[in-house]
């Protein structure tokens, strides 16, 4: 049920992996970022991982640099080449991969019309590239900066409605939306979400805190999944952060079922 991911260790190769399991993790999402993205060269020790240890891969598409609602066509494209080729380095351990939408760069915030469509043909084009990888799409909720997004509800039911795709579903990053102060509004989409970030702060900024360090509201959080059947990703920064955030939880489950 719970995954570890973490943004501050791209720059350490995959030996905490193995460490996983031991802290109470039984998967594993691999940010496709630094030198924890997947290439060609480092792909035998992802494979290494996955046959020797009982991790549920699933995978967070590549971000940094590359924009879904770019209106400069060659960077659109870079940036959809790039998340397919990721896709097809996956496909042969992962069955799920987390996106986030596009953002409005200079030139865009003067056409958002065609900036938003923009967005919307690049997760089509992913979703379609991932299906015929049987593999499904998660689109996250954004953390609380203007030029981003998917950052309210309405948004991301738009995002999901207009691609239309069947393997597209929302991952709900409880702390982005606890910085845009709509965490129990989200907690609607429920129906929609197959994937779930877990991470605390204090609605201001992402510091990706441990679970309970923070001002999300976690009972109200937990007390909605009755019924969630999608893994719950600890996105911490450090294993020791990311043991004390699954331990909380688990405890939060437990009392909500008393």
């Amino acid at each position: 049920m719970f995954s570890f991911s973490s943004s501050k260790l791209v720059d350490r190769p995959f030996d905490w992996a193995y460490q996983l399991e031991d802290l109470g993790y039984s998967g594993w999402e691999i940010v496709n970022e630094g030198r924890q993205r997947l290439t060609r060269e480092n792909l035998p020790e992802a494979r290494k991982i996955v046959e020797t240890t009982g991790l549920v891969i699933t995978i967070h598409l590549p971000y940094s640099d590359l924009n879904l609602a770019s209106v400069n066509q060659p960077i659109w494209e870079e940036t959809v080449r790039q998340m397919k080729t990721c896709l097809d380095l996956a496909s042969d351990f992962a069955r799920l991969a987390v996106v986030h939408p596009g953002h409005f760069s200079p030139l865009g915030m003067h056409m958002p019309d065609a900036a938003w469509l923009q967005n919307i043909k690049g997760i089509q084009e992913i979703c379609d590239h991932a299906s015929n990888l049987n593999m499904r799409v998660a689109v996250e909720n954004m953390v609380n900066m203007p030029a981003i997004l998917g950052r309210r509800p309405e948004e991301i039911e738009g995002i999901i409605e207009t691609v239309d795709r069947d393997n597209l579903g929302f991952i709900f990053d409880v702390g982005h939306a606890n910085t845009n102060g709509n965490v129990e509004d989200f907690l609607r989409l429920k129906d929609m979400m197959i994937h779930i970030h877990a991470h605390d702060n204090h609605g201001e900024r992402d510091e990706h805190l441990p679970v309970g360090n923070g001002t999300v509201p976690w009972k109200k959080v937990v007390a909605s999944l009755n019924g969630y059947s999608g893994r719950i990703v600890t996105e911490s920064r450090s294993l020791e952060e990311g043991q004390r955030s699954v331990k909380r939880l688990k405890k939060l489950l437990d009392d909500t079922r008393k």
